[in-house]
């Protein structure tokens, strides 16, 4: 695998754990049992009965919780302690026949993607399960479904298009993260002061 594959596979690795790691690692692992595709050998472990069983679990438990507004909400607060590190180590271990500097940068650059793409998930999702109809949630999520898919596919195909588009998200992250977090605080007062209004009337 040479560099532009490996940078593609660790920034996207990181990049899809923010919003559904057990299924990017299910879905690596058993291509790479099945000889679809090479994994380097810091992700040979991918492949193992117990990480297949066990993301396979979680990725069902994680697409079923993800269709259930508000408890996809908690679903995504509980994993920030659980994707973004596991985000960083993905990273790492697509370069583990690299020096220990360039392990180092690629956990790093690994952690801050995935922080990234977890809280614009995580943000927009709360704003939209302030609408009292599923749908939109419903759509959200298998848009989410689907983007997984298409940015695994043009990691190992065109690995030049997928670091092209995954520098115009994170250009995007950064433009939208401020502003997800102002939505955010107006609908929590919004929330928090309904409360009295409803008392005062």
């Amino acid at each position: 695998m040479d560099l532009l594959q490996s940078t593609a596979l660790a920034t996207g690795l990181a990049w899809a754990s923010g919003f559904r790691l057990y299924a990017a690692v299910l879905l690596l692992g058993v291509l790479g049992r099945y000889e679809v595709i090479t994994l380097p050998s810091g992700l040979a472990l991918l492949q193992d009965d117990w990480v297949l069983w066990v993301s396979g679990v979680l990725a069902v438990g994680e697409f079923l919780a993800d269709k259930i507004p508000a408890f996809d909400s908690v679903w995504d607060a509980l994993h920030t302690f659980v994707r973004i590190p596991a985000g960083a180590l993905l990273a790492w271990g697509v370069f583990h026949d690299a020096t220990p500097g360039v392990q180092l940068a690629a956990g790093l650059l690994g952690g801050v993607i995935t922080s990234g793409t977890h809280l614009t998930k995580a943000g927009t999702r709360a704003i939209i399960n302030t609408s009292p109809e599923p749908f939109t949630n419903w759509g959200a999520s298998v848009g989410e479904d689907l983007t997984l898919l298409g940015g695994l596919y043009l990691i190992w195909n065109y690995p030049w298009v997928f670091l092209a588009l995954l520098a115009l998200f994170l250009l995007l992250v950064v433009w939208l993260l401020p502003k997800l977090w102002r939505a955010l605080r107006r609908v929590w007062r919004r929330l928090r002061d309904q409360p009295r209004g409803v008392v005062a009337t």
